[in-house]
């Protein structure tokens, strides 16, 4: 229950530049205000006073299970079932070798041509580790359930597609999953802070995320991996680190792994990032999840609505329909990264993901119904006055 009634959105807790309207949360949230002031106690008061005693004074070591939950919160998961630490792709490393050993017998990865490539990549690099005739199995998005057979060892699938927003309905890919005799795994990168997520009521057996989109970590920010309580219980851990294990400071010579969510501990958690994230997390303290995702679905229509009749040269390649796209909205164009460049000259602050997309992530926390029609009037005036055709927006940057 919200202890107080919020009105979106809350920018007054944000750091946004002036003029810019910030249509990127999707790839990288803004910074909390208040973000600086805590990094800073952190850093004279807790590592420069305290030194190696925050860690138990200043509870640095407790902080993965403590923000994992205010994490699980925002995704439907019970206390004690997600842990923080390390990056996505490690998350994905993890879960994936996890789920693998629990189906000893079947050697298919499933997933879908609408996947993050890192999540694809991992699961290759897994497959040449394990040799065993395992199988990374790629179908289209639409596939996905009338895939699952009796040789899917795991389905590894993300839940809102990267580049178009296309959004699966995690229970009903899951009970496919499930049938075939599966385990689950989702990440939730573009899904958790953007749109109500249950894995509780799912059945997953996994979930994995990062923190620095929707969440606001911060570049860098740590990502969280969950796994449901009866197979944490049981569950073999692939990166056995010092931290996973039950008794870290016993110094054991074997590895005996922690109970539960802890074994997916790794190293030694980012202290800094975190305590950046746990600060950004209490932004979310009275927000209801119900309250964005209405938000959302209103902002993305009225972007749809309004570049349709405005800007007839780009095409939507998002679903049209809001309950099959997570919260950003994706419209396809020959010279989407030029154009894409002299939007952001003017203060529009999207992305671009090749090879011709558009890409515009809606937080309501901070982005309102005037931000989405001035936003779209700066990209009328780009395109039909051709303002993107000069060879600076034209010359590609290492990171677009």
């Amino acid at each position: 229950m919200k202890d107080a009634v919020y009105t979106l959105p809350v920018k007054e807790k944000f750091h946004l530049p002036e003029g810019m309207i910030y249509l990127d949360g999707n790839s990288l949230g803004p910074l909390p205000k208040g973000t600086n002031e805590r990094l800073a106690a952190m850093v004279s008061e807790e590592w420069g006073s305290h030194l190696i005693t925050g860690w138990n004074r200043d509870g640095w070591m407790a902080q993965p299970e403590r923000v994992g939950n205010m994490v699980g919160r925002l995704i439907g998961a019970p206390e004690g079932s997600v842990t923080m630490g390390d990056t996505l792709s490690v998350k994905v490393y993890q879960a994936l070798s996890a789920a693998l050993k629990m189906r000893p017998n079947r050697r298919v990865i499933l997933s879908d041509s609408g996947n993050f490539p890192s999540d694809l990549y991992m699961a290759q690099g897994l497959i040449q580790q394990l040799g065993q005739g395992y199988e990374l199995r790629v179908v289209a998005p639409e596939d996905v359930a009338m895939s699952m057979d009796d040789t899917v060892a795991v389905a590894m699938i993300t839940q809102v597609d990267y580049r178009t927003g296309r959004m699966h309905d995690m229970n009903a890919i899951t009970k496919a999953a499930h049938d075939a005799g599966a385990v689950m795994l989702w990440d939730l990168a573009h899904s958790a802070g953007a749109v109500p997520v249950d894995l509780v009521g799912s059945n997953c057996e996994f979930a994995v995320g990062c923190t620095y989109k929707y969440l606001n970590g911060g570049p860098g920010a740590p990502a969280f991996i969950y796994a449901s309580t009866d197979v944490a219980k049981t569950m073999d851990a692939a990166l056995a680190g010092w931290l996973g294990h039950d008794a870290p400071f016993a110094f054991e010579p074997d590895y005996r792994p922690a109970p539960g969510i802890g074994r997916m501990r790794v190293g030694t958690p980012p202290v800094m990032q975190m305590t950046a994230l746990e600060h950004a997390l209490s932004v979310w303290d009275n927000v209801d999840m119900t309250d964005i995702r209405a938000a959302s679905i209103r902002l993305c229509d009225l972007f749809i609505k309004e570049v349709e009749a405005r800007c007839p040269d780009l095409t939507l390649v998002s679903p049209r329909n809001a309950n099959e796209r997570g919260s950003q909205v994706s419209f396809a164009f020959g010279n989407g990264y030029a154009a894409m460049q002299a939007l952001i000259a003017r203060g529009v602050v999207g992305d671009f993901r090749a090879p011709n997309i558009m890409r515009f992530g809606f937080t309501p926390l901070y982005i309102d119904d005037d931000d989405v029609v001035a936003a779209v009037d700066v990209l009328e005036d780009v395109l039909k006055n051709r303002r993107w055709d000069t060879p600076e927006y034209k010359r590609k940057a290492r990171v677009t």
